[in-house]
């Protein structure tokens, strides 16, 4: 594949939520992803394959859905570290990580992913601002309902 064409379907994501919990309570909400579409609206199910896997349907703002196998690479409570690797309508990498910060926890999100779904791929480059903005809701919307999630106790 051309280098212009990966960088045209490559996205990197840094997202940083503030919340008030300990981390050890985020770090516990974050790594059962099955609960995730209980909280955070746009993840629409989470399917578990096994111990270390499963599949995610996400969608948010615009009309469609990207679905992955996501599987676990790194799960280290010590560090406050969550890591998958993700292939199907991305492919890639999503990393947490959970530490202390502000009178509660700083979780930060980052994410390395090439996006493989054929429909997507072809609205590349026009696309790309709406998918940008598509993230960033998304991610909003995260952060919120998860705040909310922790404020139940």
């Amino acid at each position: 594949m051309p280098d212009w064409s990966r960088r045209l379907h490559r996205y990197r994501f840094r997202s940083v939520w503030l919340l008030n919990a300990s981390p050890t309570v985020v770090y516990a909400v974050l790594e059962r992803a099955e609960a995730y579409p209980q909280w955070w609206p746009q993840v629409r199910e989470v399917t578990p394959l096994d111990d270390r896997s499963g599949t995610a349907r996400f969608r948010s703002l615009l009309p469609y859905d990207l679905t992955v196998v996501a599987s676990e690479r790194v799960r280290d409570p010590g560090a406050g570290v969550l890591e998958m690797t993700m292939r199907g309508d991305l492919a890639g990498w999503a990393r947490w990580t959970v530490v202390p910060g502000a009178g509660g926890t700083r979780a930060v999100f980052e994410q390395d992913v090439e996006v493989c779904k054929p429909l997507l791929r072809r609205f590349a480059l026009l696309g790309r601002p709406l998918f940008l903005v598509n993230h960033a809701l998304m991610m909003r919307s995260g952060r919120r309902g998860l705040a909310a999630w922790l404020a139940r106790g």
